[in-house]
Order: C-alpha cells, then structure tokens, then sequence
C-alpha cells in the first residue's frame, strides 16, 4: 500500500511539473526515466543482500556515484548506503526518491544535486531546484518524519567555471532554507576546495576538470564526515 501511495505521489507530481513546464512556470528538464537501468541495478543488488534499515543513505549525481566505492571507508564507522547515479539533477531525484532512499527507512539522507541542473542549457532556475528539493523532503517525511536530511553545496570546478556564479546563488538558497528547517543541515564542501584568495584549486579535479581525484576526495569525505559526526554518531 505505502509503495502504492508513493507511485501515485509519483505520478501527481512529475504531472504537476509537466504542467508547470507548458505554462512556462518551470524550466524543460531531462525525462528521468533514462535512469531506469540504473535504479534496476540497484534494486538487483538489494536482492541479494538489502541494506540494514536506520542508515545513511548518500545520494545525488555523479560525485556521489564516483565516491560509493569509498564512501563506507571515509564516513566509518557511520553506516551509509551510496545511491548515487550519474548525471542526475535534482528532478531525477525526487523522481526516484522512493526507490533510492525511501525503501531503507533511513534515519538520514545526504543529498549532491545542483551540478547538472546548473550547467543544463539553459540552466535550471534556482527557485525551480530549491522546489524540487521541498518536494523530496516532503514526500520523504510523509512515510518517514523523523528522516534528517544533509544537503551538500554545489562544488566549484574548473570545468563548469562559467556557470560558478550560479552554483553560488544556489548554495545560498540551500543554506538559507537549511537554515529555517530543523531537520535539513547544509554541508559546505565548496569553500575547502578553493584557494584562499577564492579562485578554484586546479590539483583536485581529474583529467575533465570536472569530476573529483583521489585528492579532491579526501578533502569532501573528511569534510562530510566532519559534518554528520556530531549528530550521527550517537546513533550508530
């Protein structure tokens, strides 16, 4: 019945956005659907062994899914399950969210989205990602109202250079909003990458300039580990 419900809140919603699309109150989006095989492989995976129920659940786009293999390591000894797939924005997210995350009951969710919605053409607008954000902690919290959620900034890189102003304004948007809500944390993984005159470190990207090395890594799994510690800890 639950995953009944979801599919239906599923459904209203990606037929809202839609809706919003063709009045022009939201920008165009990718359909999420070309994510199937990858959730499918996930979903293969739980049937052979599922993840314990009250862990972390890391996901987002590609940092995150490039990080799985080293997640359980970095983030040790907090329990997380790495659901993250590549090339994914925040609508694809909220898309699958119930089969991502929701399925685990997990006691926290870190979420990596805002790279790809920001470097679309045209970009998504802020306002339509921080939309798409409320809707996966609501209908997160609809089942599971406890669920703490630990939204990751946008990362600077030299790739996506052009479009850093924007990231910014972003990850403005998300701290102000996980500023206002007791169950959101905003993790600031952007600042530790940049130089301190502000300009964007050049040693911690791999060979596209976009994507993270071992390097730049270390530095976001010390960074996140440092964030959920403190509360998630205590609940190991």
């Amino acid at each position: 019945m639950k995953y009944k419900q979801c599919y239906l809140a599923k459904i209203i919603i990606f037929t809202l956005t839609l809706a919003c699309m063709c009045f022009g109150t939201f920008a165009q989006v990718p359909n999420p659907t070309r994510f199937e095989k990858s959730i499918q492989k996930f979903e293969k995976q739980d049937a052979v062994t599922m993840p314990a129920k009250g862990a972390i659940v890391i996901t987002g786009s590609s940092s995150i899914a490039k990080w799985s293999k080293k997640a359980h390591t970095a983030l040790a000894p907090l329990t997380v399950i790495p659901r993250g797939f590549g090339g994914s924005n925040m609508n694809d997210l909220l898309y699958y969210i119930d089969r991502v995350a929701i399925k685990y009951q997990p006691r926290a969710i870190l979420i990596y989205e805002g790279d790809n919605d920001t470097s679309l053409t045209p970009p998504i607008p802020k306002t339509q990602i921080l939309s798409q954000l409320k809707q996966i902690i609501s209908q997160v919290h609809s089942t599971l109202p406890d669920t703490r959620f630990y939204l990751l900034s946008i990362k600077p890189s030299i790739g996506n250079k052009s479009v850093w102003p924007l990231a910014q304004e972003v990850n403005k948007e998300f701290k102000a909003f996980a500023d206002e809500e007791p169950l959101v944390y905003y993790i600031d993984i952007a600042s530790p990458l940049l130089n301190l005159n502000g300009t964007i470190r050049d040693d911690i990207f791999i060979h596209d300039m976009q994507h993270l090395n071992d390097k730049g890594y270390q530095i976001w799994g010390q960074t996140i580990k440092a964030a959920l510690m403190p509360i998630e800890a205590q609940y190991e």
